[in-house]
């Protein structure tokens, strides 16, 4: 039988596991001032397998983290990226880069990948990968959207979503958020009815300082568990440490 995995590398930087094909997700594998993880990393790209595909939502540090990835050594992964992000990609050495945008769908060795909307404040896609029998939401670290909500009319049997939860809101100017929070993310899966649903995003830190003074987030797994369980019962939450497999189905 075909079997699907999950593994969270850290923070949005998962790794798919479609029976043996294996994509990665906005990848993000150094630090920097303003950006940890707040959790272990469970990969670096010199302990990856080999990939099928690498997929990156938007062209922030913590999920395209380009300078660091350039040090995985197969520099013609398939690499699909949102439109305007494929030249930092092919400045680091990757060759099979490929801009998408919503709706639209490549194949990749045996693989189907396709963008799906976002709002984030920058411009940004999700995607729905489908392979083995299974289908996988990822939701990057979107805003919930109505635009989301055509990903259960095009897909209506999803067996797993990935989604963010921490709610970032960007301040003291503007207090604007950026991110879906638990309550969001929760309600979302009453829309797109995930068997299972992981909640990615929420470790993150700009550390003390940045975290008092710019920024806020406040979403829990826990409270997303009850988010769920409120709004869509139906959807079992796993909540998965960095490094953890986790079978799909």
């Amino acid at each position: 039988m075909p079997t699907t995995t999950v593994t969270r590398v850290t923070h949005s930087c998962a790794l798919l596991n479609f029976d043996g094909r294996y994509v990665l997700t906005d990848p993000w594998f150094s630090e920097k001032p303003g950006y940890l993880r707040g959790e272990p990393l469970a990969h670096t790209p010199a302990t990856l397998p080999p990939l099928a595909a690498v997929v990156a939502s938007h062209d922030h540090y913590d999920h395209y983290d380009i300078d660091a990835f350039a040090a995985y050594p197969d520099k013609n992964v398939p690499f699909l990226v949102k439109r305007g992000m494929a030249g930092k990609a092919r400045r680091a050495g990757f060759t099979a880069v490929t801009e998408i945008e919503p709706w639209e769908q490549i194949s990749v060795r045996d693989l189907t990948i396709t963008a799906a909307p976002a709002e984030h404040g920058v411009p940004e896609i999700t995607f729905v990968l489908q392979g083995a029998g299974r289908t996988v939401f990822f939701g990057a670290d979107t805003l919930r959207i109505p635009g989301l909500d055509e990903i259960s009319e095009r897909f209506p049997a999803i067996d797993l979503a990935l989604l963010p939860i921490n709610g970032l809101r960007i301040r003291p100017a503007f207090d604007r958020q950026v991110v879906m929070n638990a309550e969001e993310a929760g309600e979302f899966c009453a829309v797109l009815r995930p068997a299972l649903a992981v909640p990615i995003h929420y470790a993150f830190t700009a550390g003390p300082l940045r975290d008092r003074f710019f920024l806020k987030y406040d979403g829990t797994p826990e409270r997303f568990r009850q988010a769920v369980a409120k709004h869509a019962p139906g959807t079992r939450v796993h909540v998965l440490a960095p490094g953890e497999p986790l079978t799909v189905g």
